[in-house]
This record gives structure tokens, C-alpha cells and sequence, in this order.
């Protein structure tokens, strides 16, 4: 019974000090991931943009989100570094084109097993 309130102690403690160190750990790898930002990164941010990274300076950083549209964040909101993505393809190595049809004039079939809406 006298071991019981040490050992509770303990297993209570234990826990504790790895989470601790676990969100240390976190937070340098933010660290270094701010230092590291460079002008045109390709970033994410906690609210999920991605955008371009047009300026920096110690406390904030310049996201371009659209061609000229340019917006000011704080610089802990950048989450990570995307990669580079030049060439505009995706993953089957075709060129995104850019448009997006939603009319009813679309003559482009829909995927199989989906009701097409009129």
C-alpha cells in the first residue's frame, strides 16, 4: 500500500515529460522550417492556402494566393513547404488546362455509376 501513491506519482509523471519533450521537438521543426522560407517557396498554411511566398520579414510573410493578389500573414501560420510544381502537370503527365465546364452543354460523360443532374 505504501508503494501505491510513488508509483501513481510516476506513472502520472512519466507521460507527462515525454509529451513535453514530444512538443519540443514540434515546435524546433517549426523553427527551422520558418528560418528556411525563401522568396518563391511554395508554401501551405494552417488554413490550408497555398500560395507563393513574395516577402518576408521577422514577424510576417507575403503570400501570393493568385496571379497579383498578394496577402499578409503571420509567418507561424505557414505550416509546411510544398514542392515544386512548374510544369502545371499532374500526376498522369497531362497539362491541366484550366477549365471547367458545369452546363449542360458539356458533352463530356460522367463517371461511371453517377446520375447525371439537369
Amino acid at each position: 500500500m505504501e508503494l501505491l501513491f510513488p508509483l501513481l506519482i510516476l506513472a502520472l509523471l512519466v507521460p507527462t515529460f515525454l509529451g513535453i519533450r514530444r512538443q519540443k521537438k514540434e515546435m524546433q521543426k517549426v523553427t527551422e522550417l520558418q528560418d528556411s522560407l525563401r522568396i518563391g517557396d511554395r508554401v501551405a498554411t494552417t488554413a490550408g492556402l497555398h500560395a507563393t511566398v513574395v516577402a518576408l520579414s521577422d514577424t510576417t510573410v507575403d503570400l501570393e494566393i493568385a496571379p497579383g493578389v498578394v496577402t499578409t500573414w503571420a509567418r507561424m501560420v505557414v505550416r509546411e513547404k510544398l514542392a515544386d510544381n512548374a510544369d502545371n502537370t499532374g500526376t498522369t503527365g497531362t497539362t491541366d488546362t484550366g477549365t471547367v465546364s458545369f452546363g449542360k452543354d458539356d458533352d463530356t460523360d460522367p463517371p461511371a455509376g453517377r446520375p447525371t443532374e439537369y
